[in-house]
């Protein structure tokens, strides 16, 4: 493939990064002041180059309270992406604030931070009257789940628009294990891709380990967060997000 035909290619097909601001939050709780103020994180990230901002409202508000939540929503300029728990207390809040993107993850409280993926298959029920509500409430809806076919085929049986696979696995192994998971991640990503799923990836990457992710060709979105807030201590936020942005592109330039 030519350099031109390579730059056309890329240009069509781009990876959204949204970055997740929940540790800014976190940081803002622990002395209980007013600062540093998620919202102006936000558009920090966006005037970097994000494409869009995450936030996951827990039911113990550990991090993100329903104000923080507001606030984005009037001040987000990209796309705001509510990460929840398959609640009827955060739906209400979602059909309020009217976040651009649900995405539905697992929430147990005595976690640091989401372990594994949705249950679909088993939690059918219950998650699809969620997907009900977000769907009247004109709320496009992302299930976080394993990199697992009947989670996949689960999800596209309730008419979601989109998936985010969990990389979690992939980011914790090492040597041949973690060429293991990222095939894994490989072969859901291509089967989402054929039964007309938005693919996405999330969760334990960073800018060393992005580049394999990125290079999977059905990957659209990817959702960051502890990374850039991490590195932004050392080189600040707008760097931080620029860096991200700039080892995602090298996983791109990987694609076949």
């Amino acid at each position: 493939m030519s350099l031109l035909a390579r730059w056309v290619r890329d240009l069509a097909m781009p990876i959204r990064l949204h970055i997740n601001i929940d540790h800014v939050a976190t940081l803002r709780n622990a002395r209980g002041t007013a600062y540093p103020d998620p919202i102006k994180a936000a558009f920090v990230c966006e005037e970097a180059g994000a494409d869009g901002i995450t936030a996951h409202l827990r039911e113990d508000r550990r991090h993100m309270v329903d104000r923080d939540i507001e606030r984005l929503r009037e001040c987000v300029a990209t796309l705001l992406n509510l990460e929840m728990a398959a609640t009827d207390e955060i739906i209400a809040i979602a059909e309020r604030i009217r976040p651009d993107v649900i995405t539905l993850v697992p929430e147990r409280r005595e976690e640091r931070t989401t372990e594994g993926g949705l249950d679909v298959v088993g939690g059918r029920v219950r998650i699809e009257k969620i997907v009900q509500r977000a769907r009247a409430a004109g709320i496009r809806v992302s299930l976080f789940i394993a990199p697992d076919e009947a989670q996949l085929q689960a999800s596209r049986d309730l008419g979601v628009e989109q998936i985010e696979l969990h990389t979690g696995e992939y980011c914790n192994a090492k040597g041949d294990a973690q060429q293991r998971e990222l095939q894994r991640l490989a072969s859901a990503a291509s089967f989402g891709a054929r039964l007309g799923l938005a693919v996405a990836a999330g969760h334990g990457l960073h800018r060393h380990n992005v580049l394999p992710i990125a290079a999977l060709p059905e990957i659209e979105e990817l959702n960051i967060g502890h990374a850039v807030i991490a590195d932004s201590v050392f080189m600040g936020l707008p760097y931080a997000v620029q860096a991200m942005r700039a080892a995602i592109d090298r996983g791109i330039a990987l694609r076949p």
